[in-house]
C-alpha cells in the first residue's frame, strides 16, 4: 500500500509542477527556446556574467589560499599584516613582493594564485619593457599606459558596467512604468500636462548638464546613477501609456471599477500585467543603451571616478596610444560581443511575447 501511495504522490507532485506555469507562459517559453539565436545568446551571456561576478577569484593580486607555518590563510577574504609572515612592517602584506613570497616559501608554505595574478589597479613594476606592454604569457592582453593588466581591467570593468546598467535599468523602468501608467489610466488633463512635461524633459541636453555638474560636484557612482536615472526613465513611458490607454476601458476593468475596486488596485492587479508584456520586451534594449551610455561618458571623462575600472577609459587609452592597438581592439570586441548577445536576447524575448507566433 505504501508503494502505491508513494507512486500516487509522485504523480500528483509531477502534475502540480507541470501545471505551475499557465498555458500562455508555456507557449512563450517554448517560443523563446525555439529562437535558437536568442536562447543561446542568453545562455552564453548568463555564463559570462556569472563568471565576471566572481572577478576576485579570476583576477587578483592576492592569493586565493596560502599556507604559512602549517596554518591556512585566506588573503582574498581577510587582510593580513606583513608581520604575520615574519615581516617588519605593520601594513597589509603585498604578496607580489619577492621578499614576502620568500618569507612564505622558506617556512615551507605555499600559495594558490588566481588565473590572472593581477587586479584592475595593480601596477606591474617588473615589466620587461615600457608600458603599454604588448600581450605576453604574463599579461594575456597586454598592459595599459601605466602598467595595469588589460585582462583584469576588462573583467572588473565589464562587471561594473553591467551591474551599473542593471541598476540604472531597474530604477528607470520603475519610474517610467509608474509615469506611463498614471498618464494612460487617468488620461485627460493629467495625460496632457504630463506628456508636455515629458517632451520638455526629453529635450534637455543631458551631456551638457553632466559636464556642468561634473565641474561642481565630485563624481561618484551614486551621483552619476541618480543623474542618469533622472534622464533615462522616459524610455518606457510611451509604451506603458499606450497599453494603459488601450486597457482602461476593457470590460474586466469596468467590472472591477463597478465592484468598488479603487484605482490603485485596478492599475496594479488588472492593467499593469498586460502593460508589462510590452515593457519586458524593451528591457534588454534599455540595458544595452545604459551600458553604452556609461561607456561613452567614461570615454569622454565624465563618467565614473578615475580610480574605478572602466571600459570607456580603456577605449580612451586605445585612442591615445595608437601604437598599442590591443587596448582599443580588446575593449571594442568585448563590448561588441556582450552587447550583441544582449540584443539577440532582446529579440528572442520580443518574439516570445508576440501573440502572432505559435509553436
Amino acid at each position: 500500500m505504501s508503494k502505491y501511495r508513494n507512486h500516487d504522490d509522485n504523480e500528483s507532485s509531477a502534475s502540480s509542477n507541470a501545471s505551475y506555469f499557465s498555458p500562455l507562459t508555456k507557449r512563450r517559453l517554448a517560443n523563446f527556446r525555439s529562437n535558437r539565436r536568442g536562447f543561446w545568446s542568453l545562455s552564453i551571456f548568463m555564463t559570462l556574467f556569472t563568471l565576471i561576478l566572481f572577478a576576485e577569484f579570476l583576477a587578483n593580486d592576492k592569493p586565493l589560499l596560502l599556507s604559512y607555518d602549517d596554518e591556512i590563510y585566506f588573503p582574498i577574504f581577510k587582510r593580513y599584516k606583513e608581520t604575520e609572515f615574519g615581516g617588519i612592517f605593520e601594513v597589509e602584506a603585498d604578496y607580489r613582493e619577492k621578499e614576502v613570497q620568500a618569507m612564505i616559501t622558506e617556512s615551507g608554505g605555499w600559495m594558490i594564485w588566481p588565473p590572472i595574478p593581477y587586479s584592475y589597479d595593480t601596477i606591474d613594476y617588473y615589466l620587461p619593457g615600457p608600458a603599454p606592454y604588448p600581450p605576453s604569457k604574463e599579461h594575456w592582453l597586454g598592459t595599459d599606459n601605466v602598467g595595469k593588466d588589460v585582462t583584469a581591467n576588462l573583467i572588473y570593468g565589464a562587471r561594473l558596467s553591467f551591474l551599473f546598467g542593471l541598476v540604472l535599468t531597474f530604477f528607470a523602468s520603475i519610474i517610467g512604468v509608474c509615469a506611463g501608467g498614471v498618464q494612460g489610466y487617468f488620461g485627460g488633463k493629467i495625460d496632457l500636462i504630463a506628456q508636455r512635461f515629458v517632451e520638455i524633459w526629453a529635450g534637455l541636453p543631458v551631456l551638457f548638464i553632466l559636464i556642468i555638474l561634473a565641474s561642481i560636484v565630485e563624481s561618484n557612482v551614486f551621483w552619476l546613477l541618480g543623474i542618469l536615472v533622472a534622464f533615462s526613465w522616459m524610455a518606457l513611458v510611451g509604451v506603458v501609456r499606450a497599453e494603459f490607454l488601450r486597457a482602461r476601458n476593457f470590460q474586466y476593468v469596468t467590472a472591477a471599477r463597478a465592484l468598488g475596486a479603487n484605482n490603485l488596485s485596478i492599475m496594479i492587479r488588472h492593467v499593469l500585467p498586460n502593460a508589462m508584456v510590452a515593457a519586458l520586451t524593451f528591457l534588454p534594449f534599455i540595458l544595452t543603451g545604459s551600458i553604452t551610455l556609461l561607456t561613452s561618458l567614461d570615454f569622454l571623462g565624465f563618467g565614473l571616478p578615475s580610480d574605478s575600472p572602466s571600459l570607456g577609459r580603456l577605449l580612451a587609452q586605445g585612442r591615445t596610444n595608437i601604437h598599442a592597438p590591443w587596448l582599443g581592439l580588446t575593449t571594442f570586441f568585448t563590448l561588441a560581443c556582450m552587447l550583441t548577445l544582449l540584443i539577440f536576447t532582446g529579440e528572442g524575448v520580443r518574439d516570445a511575447f508576440d501573440p502572432r507566433k505559435e509553436n
